[in-house]
């Protein structure tokens, strides 16, 4: 049995060779997290690492789903590539990366990413669009000439899969749905489920 890790980075790289036409961000995934009162909330990210330890991608810490994932420490992921027909949820615990990871991360973006992680107050009300540009211009001006840090409010969570469900189109909606769930013991097993 192919383990679900390994599967879910093969579905990943036939993603990534669809036509871009088709398929613009094939590691587009919408992230659900809830807060402390058990609200829920679901919005898209990229992935930006997969691994066996797990699902990587990026925040404002401060911004509703960085204090959400603070609160609770669970998520859960849902990428669907509909020109292979295929969609894959997740579901686990979610962890800091190391300060490591989110600098090396951080680094690799493009200068105007940098600088928008400064400017942004993510989640929070903006009452003229002018703010934005005019905390944009200070940071462009502080960080004029130097690399540009990463912030102390950014950077990253790495979400540890508990269950990982594999789902592919199927005629009259009897589509294929497989479950693997994470033992005690670190190994997988696997159940088909009714569509």
């Amino acid at each position: 049995m192919l383990d679900p890790i390994s599967r879910f980075q093969d579905l990943l790289v036939a993603a990534e060779r669809v036509d871009r036409t088709l398929l613009a961000e094939p590691t587009a995934f919408c992230l659900a997290t809830a807060d402390a009162a058990g609200r829920p909330s679901a919005r898209m990210l990229l992935l930006k690492g997969v691994d066996r330890e797990g699902f990587v991608f990026y925040t404002n810490l401060e911004s509703r789903k960085g204090e959400d994932l603070r609160a609770t420490k669970r998520a859960a992921m849902c990428f669907h590539w509909q020109p292979l027909e295929a969609q894959v949820r997740v579901e686990g615990t979610v962890a800091p990366v190391a300060d490591a990871e989110a600098d090396a991360y951080f680094a690799s973006r493009a200068r105007a990413s940098q600088l928008g992680a400064w400017a942004s107050l993510q989640s929070r009300a903006l009452p003229d669009p002018r703010d934005l540009e005019t905390r944009l211009a200070e940071f462009e001006q502080r960080f004029a000439g130097v690399a540009v840090p990463r912030p102390p409010h950014w950077s990253g969570f790495r979400l540890s899969p508990e269950q990982i469900e594999f789902w592919r189109n199927r005629p009259s909606r009897l589509h294929e749905r497989e479950l693997y769930a994470k033992k005690e013991d670190g190994a997988w097993s696997m159940e088909r489920l009714y569509p």
